[in-house]
């Protein structure tokens, strides 16, 4: 059985947290900026972009502070890594962001109930409304070509998050420039506009950091990559028993594979560990990988748990074989364990045997030795 241990983050790593660094500075800056004019110019939308774009300047430093923990190897309390840390923060962040959009929502509903709650924008609110956009196309533009240079599909993934974002600002610029045309009502409606988009962000990142502390699995299209993968290598004759995993966006699998039961020992591990780097290699993103090297498939095929080990076997052969006089000469013995059963190969010297016809009666004679045992399925003699 072969595994691996997580693996590090790359030379790209501390650029990637350059990028991401710069995208957060950009958002308290924002942030900042939404919610003061918000408040000065009199805009619910507003405010609730403020909280939104507050929303993306958590998510960016859980990403970073995740990063710098979950980024640590195993150790004696935790030998699987800390990706976990990630997840449960991502967790803990979609439960504030729920309780966020929710409270605003709220409260941009009871200033709708009530005509005189109601406040006009300003021109200020609109202009920050529209700066507010020019601001994340910016960062959607400047994330993505960062992501194509860095190869990195979480830059990529912040990218088109900023995009949408530009969506939710452009919805609060519509609200405030129709309030301040007159149509009291608008900007209250792209309040709770921005605030379903807010619980929505908070419920996707809740189920899917639930759905890693609950180990589900890869999606059905990793998986089958997964097994391509896996087949191409040679030796390999089929699998099973294929189990997956998610902590922080990193993948721990494990796999039974099905190899010939008369290869040695050595050249199983040759196969297991050409399985396990061109699992790193091809599929990405993996954090762990066990590789259960199997002679028969024991899902399905009779099981040799119950069978003897060598120190037992060789105490019964010796029995079996004490009336033989080439037994005192048996060079080594080779046991497999195969459907249920027990194959032996004895290895005696080619002088033994000057004859094929003396070379099949010792076959025979060690062959009836040991099938008063009902565990020995065979005994094959083998000359040198």
């Amino acid at each position: 059985m072969e595994r691996t241990a997580p693996q590090a983050d790359d030379e790209a790593g501390p650029e990637r947290q350059k990028v991401v660094l710069k995208g957060l500075f950009v958002n308290v800056a924002l942030a900042a900026g939404q919610l003061a004019i918000g408040v000065l110019g009199r805009s619910a939308a507003l405010v609730a972009d403020g909280f939104h774009t507050l929303s993306d300047l958590l998510s960016d430093a859980l990403v970073l502070t995740a990063a710098h923990f979950g980024a640590r190897g195993a150790d004696e309390d935790h030998p699987y890594g800390h990706a976990r840390i990630e997840t449960a923060g991502t967790f803990g962040l979609s439960l504030v962001l729920v309780g966020t959009g929710v409270g605003i929502a709220l409260h941009a509903a009871a200033a709708l109930s009530t005509p005189t709650r109601l406040a006009r924008p300003d021109l200020l609110a609109l202009a920050m409304a529209l700066g507010a956009i020019a601001v994340k196309e910016g960062l959607f533009r400047y994330m993505r070509r960062a992501g194509t240079r860095l190869r990195s599909d979480l830059l990529h993934a912040n990218a088109w998050h900023y995009r949408t974002d530009v969506f939710s600002s452009t919805v609060v610029a519509v609200g405030v420039a129709g309030s301040m045309l007159g149509i009291s009502d608008l900007d209250g409606v792209a309040a709770i506009g921005v605030a379903i988009l807010i619980v929505r962000m908070g419920a996707m990142l809740g189920w899917q950091a639930l759905r890693e502390l609950v180990d589900t699995g890869l999606e059905a299209e990793k998986l089958e990559r997964i097994r391509r993968v896996i087949l191409s290598i040679d030796g390999v004759r089929t699998l099973h028993l294929l189990r997956t995993r998610r902590a922080g966006g990193l993948a721990f699998i494990d796999v039974h594979i099905l190899v010939d039961g008369s290869i040695s020992v050595s050249e199983g591990h040759q196969i297991s560990e050409m399985v396990r780097v061109a699992l790193i290699r091809h599929v990405g993103n993996i954090a762990d990988v066990v590789v259960h090297i199997d002679s028969e498939d024991d899902e399905h095929a009779a099981t040799s748990a119950r069978l003897p080990l060598r120190a037992e076997v060789m105490k019964r052969l010796e029995h079996y074989f004490a009336d033989i006089e080439p037994a005192h000469a048996i060079q080594a013995i080779v046991l497999h364990y195969l459907g249920g059963k027990i194959a032996v190969e004895v290895h005696l010297s080619l002088d033994l045997a000057p004859t094929v016809a003396v070379g099949r009666a010792l076959q025979a004679r060690f062959a009836k030795a040991a099938a008063r045992d009902p565990q020995i399925g065979s005994v094959r003699v083998c000359f040198h």
